[in-house]
């Protein structure tokens, strides 16, 4: 057996900071929302060992609720789940923040609209320990079937952009620009404004398999900028004033990311993510999905610049495990979703590498949730 990531410490409530004002009617919200999509079993259970059967108990009770105030809510997470700090073995805990970006776009080429975000090819399989083909990286959660059904890489940015998958009709949409197109394949969704005012959602469906490169850190190796200089804006101004560059650039990064079109979303929520519902701002939390178990409540207590201006302070707050990412990797390790558009990305911009404490709720054995 490995040795577990982290070990759990257990708090009571009032060792949280800021616990009383931690949004609690918010996050009930949320995990309300979650638990509506769970199935008697409830979520699979990961690396920290927290118990989905035990979370789909409480996440009943929850649905059997009604919506709760902030009191109320506190006194529903206090009833079922017991705090504990996640202390990781190694490594360091940090957050960082992410957001849902608006764009321009046709569903047609146009003179302005020539860039294209794809949808998954249906020659893209899923793989994991059971069907990874020799010599295809451990790391790698997708390949490609070639027609004699041999399991391969599949192609990457550079091959992609060169016209891997032309003529396949996976074109979703077709915005504007490339470096915006590529701010979408980080983020993984976005909110496309079509002629005649529609507007058009995108969710990550899959990727191409490659590892991701941040880009960002290329520059700051290259000695563009410092690390405390560089922010999402510094990159995307630089990309932006130097397209030759850029695309060379922006190719390091091999990792290339699949949409999917979701209708018929709360327009005041994000897209569907990896837990199966709509991502809440400054709720919802991206983390190592092979550690933490979808659904779980979870405790952040860090200092954000989150003021109008990029002040920093405190943030308190209760949030629910419902999405991933290929950069989210460690037990104390989040990405926060921030919100929709411009503002929201330039406050996701500024949180880079924030230490935090984590404290996952834990809930209560041989409650059933009540």
């Amino acid at each position: 057996m490995s040795e577990p990531a982290a070990d759990l410490e257990p708090l009571t409530f009032a060792d949280l900071p800021g616990w009383a004002a931690a949004g609690h009617a918010a996050a009930f919200a949320a995990f309300r929302r979650q638990a509506a999509v769970w199935g008697e079993a409830g979520p699979k259970t990961r690396g920290l060992g927290i118990d989905g059967a035990a979370l789909a108990a409480a996440g009943r009770a929850a649905l059997e609720t009604a919506t709760l105030d902030d009191t109320a809510a506190r006194a529903f997470f206090e009833a079922r789940f017991t705090p504990a700090r996640v202390v990781p073995r190694t490594g360091s805990a940090f957050l960082t923040g992410y957001y849902e970006p608006e764009l321009d776009g046709s569903r047609r080429p146009t003179a302005r609209f020539r860039v294209a975000l794809l949808a998954r090819p249906d020659d893209l399989v899923d793989v994991d320990d059971t069907n990874r083909p020799p010599g295809l990286d451990p790391s790698y959660a997708f390949a490609r079937r070639t027609a004699d059904g041999a399991l391969v890489a599949s192609f990457d940015r550079g091959e992609i952009e060169d016209g891997a998958l032309a003529g396949r009709g996976l074109e979703l949409v077709f915005v504007e620009d490339p470096v915006d197109a590529f701010f979408v394949h980080v983020q993984g969704s976005a909110r496309i404004r079509l002629d005649g005012g529609s507007v058009m959602r995108l969710a990550y469906a899959a990727k191409a398999g490659h590892p991701y490169t941040s880009i960002a850190k290329v520059l700051i190796a290259r000695g563009v900028a410092t690390a405390n200089e560089m922010t999402a804006d510094v990159l995307r101004v630089w990309l932006k004033a130097n397209p030759t560059e850029a695309s060379a650039l922006m190719r390091t990064n091999r990792s290339y990311v699949f949409f999917a079109e979701q209708p018929d979303l709360d327009p005041d929520l994000g897209a569907v993510a990896a837990a199966k519902v709509q991502l809440t701002p400054r709720v919802s939390l991206a983390v190592d999905r092979t550690l933490h178990t979808f659904g779980t409540p979870i405790f952040v207590d860090a200092e954000l610049p989150l003021g109008e201006d990029g002040e920093t302070g405190p943030f308190h707050r209760l949030m629910i495990a419902q999405d991933t990412g290929s950069a989210i990797v460690g037990p104390a390790r989040g990405d926060v979703f921030v919100g929709l558009g411009e503002t929201a990305g330039g406050i996701a911009g500024r949180i880079r590498h924030v230490p935090n404490e984590f404290v996952v709720l834990v809930p209560r054995a041989g409650e059933g949730g009540r």
